[in-house]
């Protein structure tokens, strides 16, 4: 069974990537006992291309193993991923017993996803199990049983039975530390005029605004000051954050209430959240003033009215990861 990798259509990979989310030189693996070894079932997976290329995989179904299997086709450098960190990939997977593409990312660069290792999860255990203790660079492929894959109800929206293991190609293209779980650094104090800023004991701020009409322009001060990399364009970040309307006095959102950071590249986000983002230090906690050229202005306001197309909006934001 040969196979090219192209990318698919966004419906058939999203229900792949959803379900893999929902779970967050040729040879063996380090001989450690968390790491997956290689095996039959991997060796005999063939991959035409080195790392960054798009793969040509051929073997010879079905491919079974009892657990999961990893060979090392390209070995990386740097420090080895940990369970808990989360890395960044390409990859394609296939069906280990029709050979049929199930899913890729298109080996592009645009694509790459990011994924938490976590050794001890119910579900889908064989894809933390490839990452875990592989580095930069690395090219591997791996077979995955379904009791280490999707179980007994498989994916029926790519046809993929309870029965039929998964065969992976993945590029480790990178590797993210844990997130902070809040700010840290040297506390800074904002200008005149600003909202004020109470936090308590787990972070979470409390924002009381001044008195006077909202700021007309985009203003931007950092309240604590991480030593962290700097967030450049383009990457993806973690953050918490609490959004307040100016305007109404109301929070209109927060990851902090919901209980877990957020996850969004900057080029995803309003202009004014992108603005008051790139440049700034991993560990910092920022307060951003977003006038509604820079916000929801130009759409009209937010479909569900909590903030209206004049609104001038402001944004606490704890900066987490960034990559």
């Amino acid at each position: 069974m040969r196979r090219r990798t192209a990318l698919l259509s966004s419906g058939l990979s999203a229900a792949l990537l959803v379900s893999l989310a929902a779970c967050a030189p040729g040879g063996t693996a380090p001989a450690d006992g968390d790491c997956a070894p290689s095996g039959a079932a991997s060796d005999a997976v063939s991959v035409e291309g080195g790392f960054g290329e798009v793969p040509t995989i051929e073997f010879d179904g079905p491919l079974t193993s009892e657990a999961t299997q990893r060979t090392i086709l390209e070995q990386g450098e740097g420090e080895a991923a940990a369970n808990g960190d989360t890395v960044v990939i390409e990859y394609t997977v296939l069906n280990g017993e029709t050979g049929a593409e199930l899913a890729t990312t298109g080996f592009t660069g645009d694509n790459a996803e990011r994924f938490p290792i976590d050794t001890e999860s119910v579900q889908l255990v064989g894809f933390s199990l490839l990452l875990d203790c592989a580095t930069p660079g690395t090219r591997l492929a791996g077979v995955i049983p379904p009791a280490e894959g999707f179980g007994d109800a498989g994916v029926p929206e790519l046809s993929l039975t309870g029965t039929e293991a998964l065969v992976f190609v993945i590029d480790v293209v990178s590797i993210v530390p844990p997130p902070l779980e809040r700010a840290e650094g040297e506390s800074q104090d904002a200008p005149e005029g600003f909202p004020t800023v109470e936090l308590a004991e787990n972070g979470a701020p409390t924002i009381t605004l001044p008195g006077g009409e909202p700021f007309s322009e985009f203003d931007l001060a950092v309240l604590i000051l991480g030593d962290g990399p700097v967030v450049e364009d383009g990457q993806t970040v973690t953050v918490q954050y609490t959004g307040m309307n100016w305007n109404t006095g109301e929070i209109f959102d927060s990851s902090w209430e919901r209980g877990t950071p957020a996850d969004f590249p900057t080029s995803g986000v309003i202009q004014g959240f992108r603005d008051a983002l790139v440049g700034q230090t991993v560990g910092s906690q920022i307060i951003a003033i977003i006038p509604p050229d820079l916000g929801y202005g130009p759409s009209g306001g937010t479909p569900d009215g909590s903030i209206g197309a004049t609104d001038t909006i402001v944004f606490v934001v704890d900066i987490l990861a960034a990559s």
